[in-house]
């Protein structure tokens, strides 16, 4: 099976990206593993992985220093996205805390730049001090993560600009699914699906996942429990989801999974061995 042409999305700027990103959470942390993981940040560019996601709170600044090695001397070529603390939400920490991470990084710009989730910090100024880093060049775009359904309507109160909501997202957490989804997609927001593949995958190793993983094929052989699990998260045209993948062969796999096309047996079956909500459910979070 040929590689396939991965599926994209169009932000309410008019920007339109790829809808797989990757993720660099822990990144960083282990000097014997940074070799890899620079590697295959550069593997997941090199297949048209464009965006890639990463925030200060990450190994203090460990794994923006990888994601700067691994897009040194190709920066066009990536849609690159970091955080803000709450802890550093205020109108002067939001700043310096920005032109840290750009130092980090090493550019000159972020494409996205989010609050990590919600603080004491009145949003107004924390979104003053983006107005801000936008007006300088610092940052192209804003918007959140972590914000729940009644969150996001305070901040379209205040200003709708937002072009990302970043949620945890995966067959295991599906809490979102209920009313934040369906209201982000209403208003023009992306939904940004972190730990699409869970942490430690003991999920993946679920019957009924392996059972569909044997039934499906991609272009690097049969397909896994996990490539299955990406998939169903890919199903949704409004989620990107970003898998960390510390490996040039997981980056493989990760963007295998974006030829798998799911049936509606699949689908049935995936919803009974993990149910949708029924009702609103307090935001997950990790």
């Amino acid at each position: 099976m040929a590689a396939s042409t991965l599926p994209t999305i169009t932000l309410r700027d008019g920007t339109t990206i790829p809808r797989l990103g990757m993720g660099t959470w822990r990144m960083g942390d282990d000097p014997a593993r940074r070799k890899d993981e620079v590697r295959s940040l550069q593997e997941g560019l090199d297949s048209g992985l464009r965006l890639i996601d990463t925030a200060e709170m990450y190994g203090s600044g460990r794994s923006e220093s990888v994601v700067g090695e691994a897009i040194r001397g190709r920066r066009d070529d990536v849609y690159l996205v970091s955080k803000v603390l709450p802890s550093n939400a205020d109108y002067n920490g939001t700043i310096k805390a920005c032109k840290r991470s750009l130092s980090y990084l090493q550019t000159d710009s972020l494409d996205l730049y989010l609050l990590h989730w919600r603080s004491s910090t009145p949003l107004e100024e924390t979104i003053g001090a983006f107005e801000t880093l936008q007006k300088e060049g610092l940052i192209k775009r804003w918007g959140v993560s972590n914000f729940d359904t009644s969150d996001m309507n305070t901040l379209d109160r205040i200003n709708p600009q937002a072009m990302v909501n970043q949620i945890l997202y995966s067959l295991i957490y599906r809490g979102t699914e209920y009313d934040l989804q369906e209201r982000d997609a209403r208003h023009h927001v992306a939904s940004m699906a972190y730990c699409p593949l869970g942490q430690g995958g003991a999920f993946l190793k679920n019957a009924t996942l392996v059972q569909i993983a044997q039934q499906h094929e991609t272009s690097l052989g049969p397909a896994t429990p996990a490539q299955i699990a990406l998939a169903w998260v890919l199903r949704r045209p409004n989620v990107i989801p970003i898998p960390k993948a510390a490996t040039p062969q997981h980056q493989h796999y990760n963007r295998a999974a974006t030829e798998i096309q799911l049936t509606e047996a699949d689908l049935a079956a995936l919803d009974r061995a993990f149910p949708p909500p029924r009702h609103k459910e307090p935001l997950a979070v990790i």
